[in-house]
């Protein structure tokens, strides 16, 4: 679960992508009803900078290395994030169960309204 911290790091980092998506200072919130921005449309600067933000710094340059976009992201499985990866199998675990399936889960949720 991320925690507080963690959120608050997570939040500033979409602000810091929507603020060069858009070439200016937007005030929008980038948690939109509690959810960040959808990851289909994140490239894999945008992956690897939310992995170093919710605490996975070491591990993050895995998703560099094997040019893991949003879209890719999603279409992640478990044995994908356990095995393609080459991480170790704790952050691995931890990085599949609380980032990667809760971001596919807000993905078809947000699709399917």
């Amino acid at each position: 679960q991320l925690g507080i911290n963690k959120l608050k790091r997570v939040c500033m980092l979409f602000v810091e992508m929507e603020d060069k998506a858009n070439g200016s200072v937007d005030s929008k919130s980038p948690v939109e009803n509690g959810q960040l921005p959808d990851p289909a449309n994140w490239g894999v600067s945008d992956v690897v900078n939310y992995f170093k933000a919710t605490g996975f710094e070491e591990q993050a340059s895995a998703f560099q290395d094997q040019e893991i976009d949003g879209k890719s992201l999603l279409l992640m499985t478990r044995n994908d994030v356990l095995t393609g990866l080459s991480i170790k199998l704790g952050p691995a675990l931890k990085i599949y169960e609380y980032h990667v399936k809760p971001l596919q889960t807000q993905h078809l949720k947000s699709n399917a309204a």
